[in-house]
């Protein structure tokens, strides 16, 4: 039987962006952006080569995020730089920008899902199997009473737990079917 790889394993590299601020107050309000294949710190390091007299880092790591998209494959800097001049934030001088680091989770999290992130969200979690089941369901459904009577409002009742995550896969819900 030939090899059949159909779930092809994920690279031993884990790429990550990563953001720091510069604790220099020459640089306030500026946060360095950047991609690496090697841990963060090692590679923040490497870019300030000399601690300050009193031991002390002359810089704070602020962010730490994977760098893969879903399917495994990666992403670098250099579209998260795209993103955050598109949503209309300063560069100031090569991965330098004038932003929050919310402004770079925003950035991140629009180009790992590929989405546009409009509403600037830094929270980036997906439904659980219960709340995907029932997102499937009702859109079924829906689908099915349009087909059926189109001028029908059809309407379908979650008997949930608390803590289900009604609100959301309702929202997820209504993204689905476009509402």
């Amino acid at each position: 039987m030939p090899n059949q790889d159909f779930f092809p394993q994920r690279p031993e590299l884990h790429p990550m962006i990563y953001a720091y601020k510069e604790l220099n107050p020459d640089y306030s309000g500026l946060l360095k952006v950047g991609y690496t294949e090697v841990d963060v710190d090692r590679r923040v390091a490497q870019q300030y080569p000399t601690k300050r007299p009193d031991g002390k880092l002359p810089y704070r790591i602020l962010l730490r995020e994977s760098a893969m998209y879903p399917d495994g494959t990666s992403f670098t800097d250099h579209d998260v730089h795209r993103m955050l001049e598109n949503k209309g934030i300063d560069r100031v001088g090569g991965e330098w920008f004038r932003c929050s680091v919310d402004d770079v989770r925003s950035a991140v999290i629009s180009v790992r899902n590929r989405i546009r992130n409009i509403e600037n969200h830094t929270l980036d979690f997906s439904m659980r199997p219960e709340q995907e089941e029932a997102v499937r369901k009702t859109a079924e459904y829906f689908q099915n009473v349009h087909i059926s009577d189109p001028e029908c409002v059809p309407k379908f009742l979650w008997n949930a737990k608390m803590r289900f995550g009604k609100t959301f896969a309702t929202y997820q819900l209504a993204k689905k079917n476009g509402f």
